[in-house]
C-alpha cells in the first residue's frame, strides 16, 4: 500500500476547530431557551441544600456597560459552580427602577411638555422609560450567557415592592429610629436634592483658598484682657482659613481645640492668634513676618470670646472643638453651623442658629446682604472683594484637592442645612438593646464573611463615621415617604398606622396613587396633629432615598420567592457598594429583623485600562461588551473575567483581550483533541480499570485529578484567578504540550482496539468529561458544546450535570506517581535540549530519527530503568539506549545519534528491518493483522 495514511487511528470530530462563537453562542442561548435550561436545572436541583445569591439591582437607564458584564459575569460563576456543586441555587435578577437617573433621562426627553404634566404623568413616563432599558439590558445580559429567571426579574417599581418598602420603612419608625429635622447634607445644586452619602464621589477640584481675619469685638477685648493680662489694650484678631468662601456669610462662631496651644503674633500692629504649631506656616502663606509671642494660651482660653464677622455687623462665637486639627489652616475653624457636619453639632451644642441662607439651586436668598441671588460658587469672587475692600482679606491662591462631587451629574456640592427625614444611627438601644450603628458594628465583626477580608475593615469605617441616614430626597420618581403635615402648625407626622394604610394602597395601585388618589385613603381613622388637635393635612411631597428603595430588596423579595431564602447567603457587588448597597442592606435587615441579610459579602474591583486609568468616554478608552462580543464572543469576556484577580482594580485593553482570546484558542484545541481521539470509544464498552492501564495514563489521571480538586476548592474560595490558572496550565502544558505529544503513537498506530490505546482513550475520556463539567460555569457554551460530543449516556446539557465527586478524583489522585513522573518529564527535558542541538546541526530531522544513549547513576538511574521500555514514547524516539552506572554522584549524561536502519512508511519510526511482504515494522503489521481479525469478526 502505497498510502498507510488511511490505516491510522488519526483523530476526527464534528466539534469545530473554530469556535466561531459569534454564531455558537446565539445557538447555544437559543437550544437552552427551546428547552428550558434553567427551569430544569431547579428542578433537577429541587430539595438539595439551597445557595442563594441575591442580585443588587442595575439601574435600567441605558446599555450595559464593561463594569455591569463584569459583575453579572462573576455572579453567574458563582450561581453556576454552586448549581454544579450540588446547590440549589436559583439566581432572580433585578432591576432598580426608581431615582434620578432615570429621572434626568426623562426630563430631557419631555422637554417642555413636562410643564403640563401632573406629577403620576411625569411618573408613568418615568415607568415607561425603565421598562424600555429593562428589555434591552435582559438580551444583553443573556447574551452573555447568564442563567436566570429572566421572565420574572425584580423590578423596584412593582406595586409589591414598593409597598414592601413602606413596610420595611415602617419598622424603623415604630422603633423611633425616624424623624425630621434640619441638618445639612450633602446638597446638589444642580439636581436640587439631598445626597445620600453613597451618592457622593470625591473628585480633584481647585478652590479658592483663602486666609480672613476676624477681630475681637470690644465686649471681646475687654473680657480676653481678663484672662490673658498680656493682651490688655492690644487690638487682637484671630487668622482662620478657609477653602469656601461662599460659606462666609453664614458664619457665625470660631472653632478652637481645647487642649492646643495658642499664640498672639505681633503682625502689623495687632496680635494675631492662630496654633503655635502653625505659625510658621502661616506667616510664610500669607507673606508676612511674625514677630515673637506677645502671649501664648490653650484653645479654652478664647471659648466664648466674640469676634466680629469681616463683612457684617455681627458676632462670631469663639468655641471649641476636638475635630479641629493641625494639618492645615491656622488651628481656627471658621464655623457656619448650615453648612457643615461639625459646624452643625457645634452650633447646635452652643445654642447658635442653623443658618443656611441658600435655596434649592444654590443660590443666595434675598435676604444675603450684598450677595442675594448669586448662586454660591458664583460668589466666591465677590466674597473675596468685599473682604479684601474691608481689609480682611490676608491671601488668596487656588488649593488643588479633593471635593465631594454628585455621582449623577458630577458637579460639586454643598453641605446645606435643610429640613429631612433621618433614619438615627445612634440614640436608643432598640437593636438586641443596642443602637443601630452598634449593631451594625458587631453584625459586621462578628455575622459576616468578608471576600475579600479588606472589606470588613472599609464598611466597618463606613458604618462608624457616618452620620445619620437622610432617607428624604426632594424628587419625583421614587417612592413617597407616606408622612402628612398638619396643615394648622405644620407638624410633620408619620406612624406605622399611616404607613399599613399606605402600603395596602400601593399593593393595590402602586406608589402613584399617593399623587392621584384622595388623602382620605391613607389617613388611619381619628388621626389627629398631636401638637395642635387638627384633623386637617397635607402630603409629604419627598421621596425616599433610592438605596432605602434597594437596600430593602431583601424585603420585597426573598421572602415573596418560594425559590428564595431569607438571609440570602451572598451579596456580590463592587467596592462602591460598602458604601451604597451593602450598607443600606445591612442596615434595613438590622431595624426590619435585626439581622443582615446576608452570610457573605464578596467585592470585586472597578476597570481600569492598561496604562491604569480609568475607563472613560472622555479619555477614549471605553470598551463596550457588544464590541468584543462581536469581535471575539461572550466567552472570552469570561474567560478575562475569570483570568483577572476581581479583588483588585482589573485591568482590561486590547492587548489583554487578546491574550486571552489566544488563552481561549489553547484550552479550546486541546479539548478538540481529548474528543478528536474519542470518535470510536464507548465509555461503558471501551474503558479499563486502573489495574489495565498505562503507567502514563494513570500519571496524566492523577494529574488531573490533582488539578480538579484545587479548582474545586478555588470554586468555594471565589478564587477564580486561580482556576483560570490551573485549567490553563492543565490543558496547554501538562496536556497539551506532554500527554498528548507522548500519547500520540499509541493512538495513531497501535490496534484500534488494542490495551495501549484504549488505555490512552479511557483517561482522555475521564478527562474531556471533567474538564466539560470544571470549564461550564467560565465557559458555559464551549463546556457545553463539548459535553454533547463526547461519547456515552449523558444529560443533555454539562449544566444539568455536576462537578465531578470527591471520591470520583481521591481514587485518580497518585500524589507519589505525580512526584515519579515529574522527574521522568525533566529528565525528557534535558534529551529535548540535547535532540534540539542535533536538529539544528542536521544530524536528524525528526526526533524519531535519534537514538538517544542515556548514561544516568544512583536513583535517578533505577527510576529509568524501571519504565525502560517506555524510554523512547517518553522521548518520541525510535531507540533509547539506557546505561546505569554505580556512581551515585554522576550527572545525567545524554547523547545523540542517529537512529540506524529502515523507516517505517506508517509509523515513521526507525526500526533494524521491515518486514517484506508488507514493508511495514513488526509493530505495524501485527496492528494491521488485528484490526483484520477485528472487522473480519464485526
Amino acid at each position: 500500500m502505497s498510502d498507510w495514511k488511511d490505516t491510522l487511528n488519526l483523530p476526527r470530530t464534528d466539534f469545530p476547530m473554530k469556535a466561531n462563537l459569534q454564531t455558537a453562542e446565539p445557538q447555544a442561548l437559543a437550544r437552552w431557551k427551546e428547552m428550558g435550561l434553567y427551569e430544569r436545572t431547579r428542578e433537577a436541583r429541587a430539595g438539595r441544600p439551597k445557595f442563594v445569591l441575591h442580585d443588587g439591582p442595575p439601574y435600567a437607564n441605558g446599555q450595559i456597560h464593561l463594569g455591569t458584564a463584569l459583575n453579572k459575569i462573576l455572579k453567574d460563576f458563582v450561581v453556576k459552580s454552586r448549581t454544579m456543586a450540588g446547590f440549589d441555587s436559583p439566581y432572580v435578577p433585578g432591576y432598580d427602577c426608581h431615582g434620578l437617573p432615570i429621572e434626568l433621562k426623562v426630563d430631557r426627553e419631555l422637554g417642555k411638555k413636562k410643564r403640563d404634566m401632573s406629577v403620576a404623568d411625569f411618573r408613568r413616563a418615568c415607568r415607561a422609560y425603565a421598562d424600555r432599558f429593562i428589555g434591552v439590558m435582559t438580551e444583553e445580559f443573556q447574551r452573555l450567557g447568564i442563567f436566570g429567571d429572566w421572565d420574572r426579574p425584580y423590578l423596584t417599581m412593582n406595586f409589591r415592592y414598593q409597598a414592601a418598602i413602606v413596610r420595611a420603612l415602617g419598622r424603623f419608625v415604630e422603633q423611633g429610629l425616624v424623624y425630621k429635622g434640619k441638618k445639612p447634607v450633602h446638597w446638589c445644586i444642580h439636581c436640587r436634592t439631598a445626597l445620600a452619602e453613597a451618592e457622593v464621589e470625591y473628585e480633584e477640584h481647585t478652590s479658592p483658598s483663602i486666609y480672613v481675619e476676624f477681630e475681637v469685638t470690644p465686649e471681646g477685648r475687654a473680657e480676653l484682657a481678663s484672662r490673658i493680662p498680656s493682651l490688655t489694650g492690644r487690638n487682637v484678631s484671630v487668622l482662620i482659613w478657609t477653602t469656601t468662601p461662599w460659606t462666609i456669610p453664614s458664619n457665625l462662631a470660631i472653632a478652637f481645640h481645647p487642649e492646643f496651644d495658642y499664640a498672639a503674633y505681633e503682625v502689623d500692629g495687632r496680635a494675631v492668634i492662630v496654633a503655635e504649631a502653625l505659625a510658621p506656616a502661616v506667616s510664610e502663606a500669607v507673606g508676612k513676618p511674625f514677630g515673637p509671642p506677645v502671649a501664648r494660651m490653650k484653645g479654652a482660653e478664647l471659648e466664648h470670646i466674640r469676634f466680629q464677622h469681616p463683612i457684617y455687623a455681627r458676632p462670631s462665637l469663639g468655641v471649641l472643638g476636638d475635630y479641629v486639627t493641625l494639618e492645615a489652616g491656622t488651628g481656627a475653624v471658621h464655623t457656619a453651623p448650615g453648612h457643615g457636619a461639625d459646624d452643625f453639632n457645634t452650633g447646635v451644642r452652643y445654642g447658635l442658629e442653623i443658618y443656611a441662607p441658600v435655596g434649592p439651586g444654590g443660590h443666595f436668598l434675598g435676604t444675603v446682604e450684598l450677595f442675594g441671588g448669586q448662586r454660591v460658587f458664583d460668589a466666591n469672587p465677590n466674597i473675596e472683594a468685599a473682604l479684601k475692600e474691608r481689609a480682611r482679606l490676608w491671601h488668596r491662591a487656588d488649593f488643588q484637592h479633593s471635593y465631594p462631587h454628585c455621582w449623577r451629574c458630577h458637579n460639586p456640592v454643598i453641605f446645606l442645612a435643610t429640613s429631612q427625614w433621618f433614619i438615627r444611627m445612634d440614640g436608643e438601644p432598640v437593636i438586641h438593646g443596642k443602637t443601630l450603628r452598634q449593631a451594625a458594628l458587631d453584625t459586621i465583626d462578628g455575622n459576616v464573611t468578608w471576600v475579600p477580608a479588606w472589606g470588613r475593615d472599609r464598611i466597618f469605617n463606613m458604618v462608624n463615621n457616618r452620620p445619620d441616614w437622610c432617607i428624604s430626597r426632594q424628587r419625583a420618581w421614587g417612592v413617597p415617604i407616606p408622612a402628612v403635615d398638619c396643615a394648622k402648625c405644620g407638624e410633620a407626622i408619620l406612624t406605622r398606622e399611616l404607613i399599613d394604610r399606605t402600603a395596602s394602597v400601593f399593593d393595590e395601585y402602586g406608589a402613584d396613587a399617593w399623587y392621584e388618589r384622595p388623602l382620605e385613603e391613607f389617613l388611619p381613622g381619628g388621626l389627629r396633629c398631636p401638637s395642635c388637635g387638627s384633623a386637617d393635612f397635607e402630603r409629604e411631597r419627598d421621596i425616599l432615598d433610592v438605596w432605602f428603595d434597594s437596600g430593602s430588596s431583601h424585603e420585597a423579595v426573598l421572602p415573596f420567592r418560594p425559590e428564595l431564602t431569607w438571609p440570602a447567603e451572598i451579596y456580590l457587588e463592587g467596592s462602591d457598594q460598602h458604601r451604597g448597597w451593602f450598607q443600606s442592606s445591612l442596615l434595613v435587615g438590622l431595624g426590619t429583623r435585626g439581622q443582615a441579610p446576608f452570610h457573605q459579602v464578596l467585592t470585586h474591583g472597578f476597570l481600569i485600562d492598561v496604562d491604569g486609568r480609568k475607563m472613560s468616554k472622555s479619555i477614549g478608552n471605553v470598551i463596550a461588551p457588544a464590541e468584543v462580543i462581536k469581535e471575539s464572543g461572550a466567552e472570552t469576556l469570561r474567560l478575562w473575567v475569570a483570568s483577572s484577580d476581581f479583588r483588585e482594580e482589573l485591568r482590561v485593553g486590547k492587548q489583554i483581550l487578546q491574550r486571552v482570546v489566544e488563552a481561549y484558542r489553547k484550552i479550546r484545541n486541546t479539548c478538540r483533541y481529548l474528543l478528536a481521539n474519542l470518535y470510536d470509544f464507548d465509555p461503558a464498552r471501551d474503558s479499563l480499570t486502573a489495574a489495565d492501564m498505562q503507567e502514563v495514563d494513570r500519571y496524566a489521571l492523577a494529574r488531573y485529578a490533582e488539578v480538579a480538586q484545587g479548582v474545586l476548592a478555588a470554586y468555594d474560595a471565589y478564587d477564580f484567578p486561580s482556576i483560570f490558572q490551573k485549567l490553563n496550565q492543565l490543558t496547554t502544558v501538562d496536556l497539551s504540550a506532554f500527554y498528548a505529544d507522548v500519547s500520540k503513537d499509541r493512538l495513531y498506530t497501535f490496534g484500534a482496539d488494542s490495551r495501549e490505546r484504549r488505555s490512552a482513550q479511557t483517561a482522555m475520556y475521564i478527562i474531556a468529561d471533567g474538564l466539560a463539567r470544571l470549564l461550564a460555569p467560565i465557559l458555559p457554551v464551549t463546556a457545553d458544546d463539548l459535553w454533547r460530543y463526547l461519547p456515552g449516556r449523558r444529560e443533555p446539557s454539562v449544566h444539568l450535570a455536576e462537578f465531578p465527586t470527591a471520591a470520583e478524583l481521591q481514587a485518580w489522585r497518585n500524589d507519589a506517581l505525580i512526584e515519579r513522573w515529574e522527574r521522568l518529564i525533566d529528565v525528557r527535558t534535558v534529551v529535548n535540549a540535547a535532540l534540539e542541538v542535533k536538529r539544528q546541526d542536521k544530524t536528524i530531522g525528526t526526533s524519531l530519527g535519534a537514538k538517544v544513549i542515556v548514561t544516568a547513576a544512583g536513583e535517578l538511574g533505577r527510576l529509568l530503568n524501571s519504565v525502560r521500555d517506555e524510554l523512547a514514547m517518553l522521548f518520541i524516539v525510535s531507540e533509547v539506549d539506557l546505561v546505569v552506572v554505580d556512581a551515585p554522584d554522576r550527572p545525567i549524561e545524554v547523547l545523540v545519534e542517529k537512529a540506524q536502519g529502515e523507516k517505517c512508511p506508517r509509523c515513521w519510526r526507525i526500526v533494524p528491518s521491515v518486514k517484506t511482504d508488507t514493508g511495514l515494522c513488526d509493530r505495524c503489521t501485527g496492528a494491521l493483522q488485528r484490526q483484520d481479525r477485528v472487522g473480519a469478526q464485526g
